[in-house]
């Protein structure tokens, strides 16, 4: 099996590298909070704060957050294809800014709220636009598929320094600065944050395309229109799986880690970095050059079981040791599934790379934020010990009963094994 390489017009390295660190941006605001979210919400709360309203309050705070990707990730995503990109990624970054450095000062559970919303809303204009400005570019699919995994690798860079940064900066900061705030909030990391996507602003300006890029939509037959038709809600499904999976993981992760086996937030920071590690390693792997980019559809349903036992068998991870185990395979396997996903959505969109990108950057923030939901919900529930984890892991095993067909109608449009008529 052979891919066609077609006539490349080449994206600039200025571009690729302001485009990563764009999304590195947006990875690390996110990433920066969230292991702090337990310990924030439990001092806003006071004395009085319960367990069960921790949980129920981080599930939500994170909810939030990825609720407002979804509700604007396809507008944003049109936008980009009617527009084009730079001044959508502008609009978000600067939003996404302005919005950290404001309620970075603000100290009251309703603020944390309203900026996680805000800062997820303009979020949502930087990452699936990032995706869609490399799908626009006309190269071969092994460049592409490259370029995009390396937007995916940035995006997990900043997940995993995120954490640790957030808590190291906040604890050197509170040595030399005295704050308006007890030291352990939030405020360091979304000031430091709101100042990165200041400075990727410009870099913007200057090296992204004013236009549409480079359309590299084809002519298709009716039936490649087709099955399009039918393989891309197949992929928004597995991509909404895959992210309700990693939804119930993060929670969970964090309040496992607080209230069961008693972490600080050195080690809740550390587990979470793992996470990243595994995840970028293995984004790495799959789009290396070891691999063409048409043979990883046949990674997604081993991909999905690994997902599924590792959801699984979380909630008997009794001490810091096994926790890693178990959030090494969870992390593996998101991190084959999501970058796959992502450009076989890609390969099939055509010019619509903005509208198509950002409806799957809505489906993986639906997933996310029902994920997060559940996972602070049902958490503390005496009657359902580890529900969150078993019920994921059985939503998990649909989407592999759902994947096993896929190897077979996922070709590439100059790539196929079987009769030409048939593709």
């Amino acid at each position: 099996m052979t891919v066609t390489t077609q006539r490349s017009a080449s994206m600039p390295g200025a571009t690729m590298a302001t485009l990563m660190l764009a999304v590195f941006t947006v990875s690390v605001g996110f990433g920066a909070v969230l292991p702090l979210l337990p310990f924030l919400i439990e001092r806003l709360l006071g004395a009085g704060g319960e367990a069960v309203q921790v949980s129920r309050h981080t599930g939500l705070l994170t909810a939030v957050y990825t609720l407002a990707l979804f509700l604007f990730a396809p507008m944003w995503g049109r936008l980009s294809d009617r527009r084009g990109p730079r001044g959508v990624l502008l609009v978000g970054l600067l939003g996404f800014g302005t919005t950290m450095l404001v309620f970075s000062l603000i100290e009251s559970l309703t603020a944390v709220y309203a900026e996680r919303f805000l800062s997820g809303m303009f979020a949502a204009a930087v990452t699936p636009v990032a995706a869609a400005v490399i799908g626009g570019f006309t190269t071969t699919e092994q460049g592409r598929a490259r370029r995009l995994a390396f937007v995916s690798m940035a995006g997990i860079a900043g997940f995993l320094l995120g954490p640790m940064l957030g808590v190291f900066v906040t604890r050197f900061a509170a040595g030399f600065i005295t704050l308006a705030m007890p030291a352990g909030s939030v405020a360091i990391p979304l000031a430091a944050t709101a100042l990165l996507a200041f400075l990727v602003a410009p870099a913007v300006a200057f090296t992204v395309p004013r236009g549409e890029g480079h359309d590299r939509s084809q002519k298709t037959t009716g039936a490649s229109v087709d099955k399009t038709t039918w393989l891309v809600p197949k992929l928004l499904i597995l991509t909404f799986i895959v992210s309700a999976g990693i939804g119930v993981f993060e929670v969970g992760l964090a309040l496992r880690g607080k209230q069961e086996l008693g972490l600080t937030p050195y080690q809740i920071a550390l587990m979470f970095s793992e996470c990243s590690l595994v995840m970028f390693v293995m984004q790495a792997i799959v789009f290396s050059p070891w691999f063409k980019p048409d043979s990883t559809r046949w990674l997604i349903a081993p991909a999905l079981s690994v997902l599924a036992a590792g959801l699984f068998l979380m909630p008997w991870a009794s001490d810091f040791t096994l926790m890693l185990v178990v959030i090494g395979a969870v992390a593996a396997s998101a991190g084959i599934l999501s970058p796959i996903l992502t450009y076989w959505i890609s390969a099939k969109a055509g010019s619509a790379q903005g509208w198509e990108l950002g409806k799957q950057s809505a489906a993986a923030s639906l997933g996310v934020t029902l994920g997060s939901t559940a996972g602070g919900l049902l958490y503390n529930v005496a009657a359902l010990p580890g529900a969150s984890f078993v019920l994921t892991a059985g939503l998990t095993v649909l989407g592999f009963l759902l994947s096993l067909g896929l190897p077979h109608l996922l070709v590439l449009p100059n790539s196929c094994s079987r009769p030409v008529s048939a593709c």
